[in-house]
């Protein structure tokens, strides 16, 4: 029985990776430091933000994964020290409520009702 279930694996893993081909990196053209004018408007974006209702630690892997298996893409913010989860950013307010709303439904269905959200502007990092 071990030496089927051997084989199995190493023949699955033997088809890992099949067909692919690896490719060297290209070279990437020279980019030239444009340095920003005083007149340049900076454009306002947004972000949801997801967590527990009373802002308290909730763990961020259970969060992660369910918006990952749920087709949200988000990234991690530090604030005061504490790891933020964010959707984002978004050129619109309206495009972030819109995002915020499919969330509000995908955590209703699921029945996550220790999971809010909130629209926010985008902070950008100094």
């Amino acid at each position: 029985m071990r030496k089927v279930a051997m084989a199995i694996a190493v023949l699955a893993l033997a088809g890992c990776g099949e067909g692919r081909s690896v490719e060297a990196p290209k070279a990437k053209p020279a980019v030239t430091e444009v340095q920003p004018q005083a007149s340049t408007i900076v454009a306002q974006e947004w972000d949801v933000w997801v967590g527990p209702p009373d802002h308290k630690l909730q763990a961020l892997t259970d969060l992660t994964a369910w918006l990952l298996e749920h087709g949200f893409s988000f990234y991690l913010a530090k604030e005061d020290g504490k790891d933020q989860v964010l959707l984002g950013p978004f050129s619109t307010k309206a495009e972030a409520e819109a995002k915020q709303v499919l969330l509000t439904e995908k955590l209703a269905r699921a029945k996550k009702n220790d999971t809010v959200s909130e629209v926010i502007e985008h902070k950008v990092a100094p």
